[in-house]
């Protein structure tokens, strides 16, 4: 394949090409294999991947998502609703994500299935639904709304997403897909539809950079 590089873009945050063997998921006519799992400006602007999953431990902040928008050049599915913030501010963040851009949203395991019935009713974009545990009421998520399922159950996601295949398999099913190859292979294996990638940290990026350097030197 002919490809365009210049020496602005050397240090793209690659996806692993194992990803690219799962189906993807189509959403408003682009299909998304690969999802990069950050809030860092930087990276996002320095990627290869699909599109941006932006999820954060901290409340919801309405700046953050827009600076996000703002700068991405690529599909962002915003995270909103944090624990202890009202249901009345999860669907305010919501719509505020809507009317700046963002492609989908969201929502944490904690999130009750009255309030993703409750976002559905106000927004008019796909719903994530993080699933962290195959102790959780899948059937319920889904019957309340979810557009797609974020599976995140560390060592016990591909049995997670067996399940869900087994029991639900006309939902879409984007989940996280470990630390390496093998990992990622398991997951895709499972039956995900697209993988989630947690990327390099900047201080990582930069430590590579330095060593790249100082052998030129």
């Amino acid at each position: 394949m002919k490809e365009y590089e210049n020496s602005l873009r050397t240090f793209l945050v690659e996806m692993p090409p194992l990803i690219y063997q799962v189906e993807g998921i189509r959403v408003f006519g682009r299909t998304l294999r690969s999802f990069l799992f950050s809030t860092d400006i930087a990276l996002l602007r320095n990627t290869n991947a699909d599109a941006v999953m932006a999820m954060y431990p901290f409340s919801t902040q309405p700046l953050i998502h827009r600076s996000l928008l703002q700068a991405a050049d690529l599909p962002i599915f915003v995270g909103v609703g944090s624990v202890g913030m009202s249901d009345e501010k999860v669907v305010s963040c919501a719509l505020d994500a809507e009317a700046a851009g963002a492609t989908g949203i969201v929502v944490g395991p904690q999130v009750s299935a009255e309030m993703i019935t409750r976002l559905k009713q106000h927004i008019d974009l796909p719903l994530i639904v993080t699933v962290a545990s195959p102790k959780e009421d899948l059937e319920r998520k889904i019957d309340s709304g979810a557009d797609i399922l974020n599976i995140s159950g560390a060592q016990e996601t591909p049995g997670i997403i067996r399940t869900v295949k087994e029991k639900f398999p006309y939902i879409p099913v984007v989940a996280t897909g470990g630390p390496n190859d093998a990992s990622i292979l398991e997951t895709i294996k499972a039956g995900a539809d697209a993988i989630s990638f947690t990327p390099p940290s900047i201080a990582e990026i930069f430590s590579k950079q330095m060593e790249i350097f100082r052998e030129q030197l």
